[in-house]
């Protein structure tokens, strides 16, 4: 019996995870999403047509309505009255293909008179009205830049 005495560490579970057949599995999904990835990009082949068209209109630049504080309504840099509002701005979009406008308006104006010059905006058909902010940081004057890009713009619909 003197032989037959065994640790009980011999037959304790082994803890170790054998992680090469993992590997192996992994690398062969590897290689088999490797070669049929290119197979699944190639679409129908297709003869296209061939015409002469006008090209793309490039990006006009946006127009921007100004509202300053005495209530004076400048269409880009030209004072605009508000009964001549939606006449001018129908001329201006008649040959546009993007019906969009930006709007700077003074702070301190009421409420009302903004929302009565963007529903002249709508009456005149341009489909989106963008409203020029500033960042709450900025220390820039509400008068200090024109609108030169979209980026200047926080818009609603």
């Amino acid at each position: 019996m003197a032989g037959s005495s065994k640790n009980s560490e011999e037959y304790s579970p082994f803890a170790e995870i054998n992680i090469t057949p993992l590997v192996d599995v992994m690398l062969v999904l590897l290689i088999i999403f490797m070669v049929t990835a290119p197979l699944l990009e190639n679409g129908i082949a297709v003869q296209l047509p061939k015409a002469s068209g006008k090209a793309l209109p490039k990006d006009e630049l946006p127009v921007t309505l100004h509202i300053t504080e005495d209530r004076k309504l400048y269409l880009g840099r030209e004072v605009v009255l508000p009964s001549d509002l939606i006449s001018r701005l129908q001329n201006l979009y008649k040959n546009r293909a993007k019906k969009e406008i930006y709007i700077r308006a003074d702070g301190t104006l009421p409420y009302s008179f903004v929302v009565q010059s963007m529903a002249a905006i709508k009456q005149a058909g341009v489909s989106k009205i963008g409203l020029v902010t500033l960042p709450p940081d900025s220390k820039e004057s509400t008068a200090a830049k024109y609108v030169t890009s979209p980026n200047d713009v926080r818009s609603s619909q």
